[in-house]
C-alpha cells in the first residue's frame, strides 16, 4: 500500500480540521511522535497526512516526568471504516517495535474475521522490502498470529470472542480494534496485562456503536470527552454532521479525510450499498445514535431484552399470538409483526415477515392458517397502512379475526406499554436489524395531553418495523389486560 508525501496531495487537512470531536489530556509538554514518524519515513517507507500526523502526536504526547499524558485512560479514536485507521495505528506500532527492542503488543478486535483481516493486512506491511529486514518472523497458525523482530519486540494479534489477551504479562501496548463492542469486564480483564509496563499505550478503536453493542467502555469514554473531564486520557473522534443527507458526498468528505485522495468514491458506494441506512450512518459517516432521554425505549433495557436465538424461549406454540402490520413511509415494505407468550409467561415480540404491501395482507391470512390469531393491529388513519385496512377486514372477517385500527390513544398507550416493559426488562425480542436500528433514533413527539407518539416523519431512518413491533405487544398486552384485568406487565 505506497503512500506519497502528504505534501504532494492537495487538499489534505490538519487533524484540528478534520476532528469533528477532539479532547486533548492535560499537562502536555512533548510527544514522542518524532521519533516514530522518522522511523515511519526514513526506515519503513511511511508517510502520512497531515491529520494523521496531529494523531500521532496526540497518541504518544507526554508529560513533564516523561510519561504518556493518556497513560491512564488511554486513547480513544471513532473513525468510519476506510479512513486510513489501520495504516496509521499499523505503522505506528511497527515503528515502536522498531524502536524499543523487547516491546510487547496486544492488537486484539472482538470478531475472528475482524481480527484475521487485519492480521493480513499486518503480513503484508511485514512483507514490504524497507519493513522485512526488521522482521525476524511471522507465525500464522490459527489463533497465535505473531509478527516478532529481531530485536525481541512482538506483535500479537487475536480475537476477544475466543478469549484471546488475557493472562498475557507485560504488556506494552493494547489495541482494542472494534472498541464499539468491548465490556467494562473485557476490557478490565486485558488491561490488567499492563500492570507493570512503563509505557502504558491504550488504543481504543471503533465506529459508532449499534444499540445492541456492549459498548459501555467506548460509549463511556466518549461522554467524558465530551464533557471535557477526559483529562487523562484522549479522543479523536471523524464523522459527519449529526443531520447529514447520508447521500450528500461533501458529508462523506467531511467524515473521511481520506475520501478522493485515499479512497475513491466508489469504494463508499460499495460500502454504502452493502449497509442499512443507520449502519451505513455510524460506519460510513462516523455519526453516533445520540443516546438520551428522548430515546423510545430505553436503550440499556433494550439490550439486556434481546434474545436473538431464543435461548431464553420462543413463543410457546400452543398460544395465541397478536399480529401488527406497518408500511414504510415510501410504501415499499410492509413488515409484520407478532407477540405472544413465551412458555414462562414472559412476552416476546418479534418482526416475523417483510414483503411489498400489497402481500402484507395474504401473509397474514397464510399465518391464520397455522396458529390462533387474537387480531391484527394497524394504524387506522393518516399512515400508510391505513390503506389496507379494508383489504384486511375483508380477508379476516370470515376467519373471525378481528381487525384493531388504532387511534391516537391507541398509539400513545402502546409506546407507554413498550418502554415500560423495555424499562423493567419484562419482553423479550429477537435482536433484529429492521428493528434495532430504529431504536436509538427514532423520535416521539409529545402529545397536547402528555402522552408520546413515534413521529416518522422526523425519525432519521424507516421505523415501520419498529412501529409493527410496539403494536404487535401493545395488541397482546391489551388482550393479557382484557383477559385477566389485575396483571398489566407480565414477568
Amino acid at each position: 500500500m505506497p503512500r506519497t508525501s502528504a505534501a504532494t496531495k492537495p487538499g489534505t487537512r490538519k487533524l484540528s480540521e478534520v476532528a469533528k470531536h477532539l479532547s486533548v489530556p492535560s499537562g502536555i509538554v512533548s510527544t514522542g511522535w518524532p521519533d516514530v514518524e522518522r522511523t515511519c519515513r526514513v526506515k519503513l517507507g511511511v508517510d502520512f497526512d497531515p491529520w494523521q500526523d496531529g494523531a500521532g502526536r496526540l497518541i504518544l504526547a507526554k508529560r513533564a516526568d516523561g510519561h504518556l499524558a493518556a497513560m491512564v485512560d488511554g486513547v480513544g479514536l471513532s473513525l468510519p471504516r476506510q479512513v486510513g485507521k489501520t495504516y496509521l495505528v499499523g505503522a505506528l506500532v511497527f515503528a515502536l517495535c522498531v524502536n524499543t527492542p523487547g516491546l510487547l503488543v496486544i492488537w486484539s478486535a472482538h470478531h475472528a474475521r475482524t481480527h484475521g483481516e487485519t492480521f493480513l493486512s499486518m503480513q503484508g506491511f511485514a512483507q514490504r522490502v524497507k519493513v522485512a529486514p526488521f522482521v525476524k518472523q511471522v507465525f500464522t497458525g490459527s489463533g497465535d498470529e505473531e509478527i516478532r523482530f529481531h530485536n525481541g519486540s512482538r506483535i500479537l494479534f487475536g480475537a476477544r470472542e475466543r478469549g484471546f489477551g488475557r493472562g498475557i504479562p507485560g504488556v506494552d501496548v493494547l489495541i482494542f480494534d472494534e472498541a464499539q463492542i468491548l465490556s467494562d469486564r473485557a476490557m478490565a480483564n486485558m488491561l490488567a496485562t499492563m500492570n507493570t509496563s512503563q509505557f502504558g499505550l491504550q488504543l481504543y478503536i471503533g465506529t459508532p456503536p449499534k444499540p445492541t453493542d456492549d459498548s459501555e467502555a467506548f460509549t463511556r469514554m466518549r461522554k467524558e470527552a465530551l464533557a471535557k473531564t477526559l483529562v487523562d486520557g484522549a479522543w479523536i473522534e471523524l464523522g459527519a454532521d449529526d443531520d447529514a443527507d447520508g447521500n450528500d458526498r461533501k458529508q462523506w468528505a467531511k467524515a473521511n479525510p481520506s475520501y478522493l485522495t485515499r479512497t475513491p468514491a466508489q469504494s463508499l458506494l460499495r460500502l454504502k450499498r452493502k449497509l442499512t441506512d443507520a449502519d451505513w450512518r455510524r460506519e460510513g459517516l462516523g455519526i453516533w445514535d445520540e443516546f438520551d432521554s428522548a430515546t423510545v425505549v430505553p436503550l440499556s433495557g433494550w439490550r439486556n431484552c434481546a434474545d436473538p436465538k431464543g435461548t431464553r424461549g420462543q413463543i410457546a406454540d400452543d398460544a395465541p399470538i397478536a399480529v401488527a402490520v406497518d408500511v414504510s413511509w415510501d410504501r415499499q415494505w410492509a413488515y409484520v409483526a407478532v407477540a405472544g407468550p413465551r412458555a414462562d409467561g414472559v412476552p416476546r415480540a418479534v418482526v416475523r415477515h417483510k414483503c411489498e404491501p400489497w402481500k402484507a395482507v395474504d401473509y397474514i391470512v397464510e399465518l391464520a392458517s397455522e396458529r390462533t390469531v387474537l387480531g391484527v393491529a394497524l394504524q387506522g388513519s393518516g399512515a400508510p397502512v391505513s390503506s389496507l385496512l379494508p383489504h384486511l377486514e375483508r380477508e379476516l372477517e370470515p376467519l373471525n379475526i378481528p381487525v384493531r385500527a388504532m387511534n391516537g390513544p391507541d398509539m400513545q398507550r402502546a409506546l407507554g406499554i413498550a418502554h415500560d416493559l423495555v424499562l423493567a426488562e419484562g419482553v423479550s425480542h429477537a435482536g433484529q436489524d429492521v428493528v434495532d436500528d430504529a431504536v436509538p433514533v427514532a423520535v416521539a413527539r409529545e402529545t397536547t395531553d402528555g402522552g408520546r407518539l413515534l413521529d416518522r416523519r422526523k425519525s432519521r431512518t424507516d421505523i415501520a418495523g419498529l412501529a409493527a413491533w410496539v403494536h404487535a405487544l401493545w395488541l397482546n398486552q391489551t388482550h393479557v389486560t382484557e383477559a385477566v384485568p389485575e396483571f398489566f406487565i407480565v414477568t
